[in-house]
């Protein structure tokens, strides 16, 4: 058996003496891993860096076992990624987190998503929006999708400032206000009504945390990943230096 798929480099871990266990992202197959033969030149030590994006061709002789990747390169971008702090823990959170997906299990939208992170990487704030961003969709894939776009008690799209902790719907000021304290405030960049600043961005990263660790981790009696929360750490401390460099 095989199949061919564009796909994005999460991991290489050695196997054997000269081969790489390789896990790949792809639109059509999913999460998938393969070995790589001679994987330990100089050339393929290259193409084989976490966030390049590569032609994959995986063969194998069942389709539930191991098998065997042949890569190309289409994009180097793991230079780009451990460019920042942002960049290199923003791959390892990525990679932490796609662990929840079964494997072989396709998800397009989530890899866009993912592609888009990582080519997101070369700006902290292009980094920090596309990382929540990401988590949303992550949620959605996973059957938990928010629903930001209107107001779980009047229907209007206005003012949103607020979501639900439990049914992740947005409320609006004025139905918020009475129970301010029990819901997750909404950045205003979620909202359409604000640039992804650093406190935007950092609130973004609560209100996602929050639903990753009840509806994902929790259910599968895990916790958040730490390597998410270094990169949120280091993203935020970053746009906060660009925030304060405006004023």
């Amino acid at each position: 058996m095989e199949w061919r798929d564009e796909a994005l480099i999460l991991s290489a871990r050695p196997f054997g003496e000269t081969s790489k266990i390789v896990e790949v992202l792809t639109p059509r197959e999913g999460r998938t891993a393969g070995m790589v033969r001679g994987a330990r030149g100089k050339t393929m030590r290259a193409l084989l860096q976490p966030g390049n994006r590569v032609d994959a061709l995986w063969r194998g002789r069942l389709d539930d076992q191991l098998g065997t990747f042949q890569l190309e390169l289409l994009e180097a971008r793991a230079g780009l990624v451990m460019e920042s702090a942002w960049g290199a823990f923003g791959l390892q959170s990525l990679a932490s987190l796609l662990a929840f997906l079964p494997e072989r299990d396709p998800h397009p939208r989530l890899f866009a998503a993912a592609d888009a992170l990582v080519a997101a990487f070369a700006l902290a704030e292009a980094a920090g929006e596309s990382g929540v961003r990401f988590e949303i969709i992550l949620l959605e894939e996973f059957g938990f999708g928010l629903d930001l776009t209107e107001c779980a008690v009047t229907g209007t799209r206005e003012d949103l400032t607020h979501v639900s902790p439990r049914t992740g719907r947005a409320v609006c000021r004025a139905a918020a206000a009475p129970y301010v304290d029990r819901l997750l405030p909404l950045p205003a960049f979620l909202a359409g009504d604000g640039p992804a600043d650093a406190e935007s961005v950092a609130g973004g990263f609560r209100l996602t945390g929050h639903f990753l660790a009840t509806q994902i981790a929790g259910l599968a009696n895990k916790r958040i990943p730490p390597q998410r929360e270094r990169f949120v750490s280091a993203v935020v401390k970053a746009i906060a230096k660009l925030d304060a460099a405006r004023l």
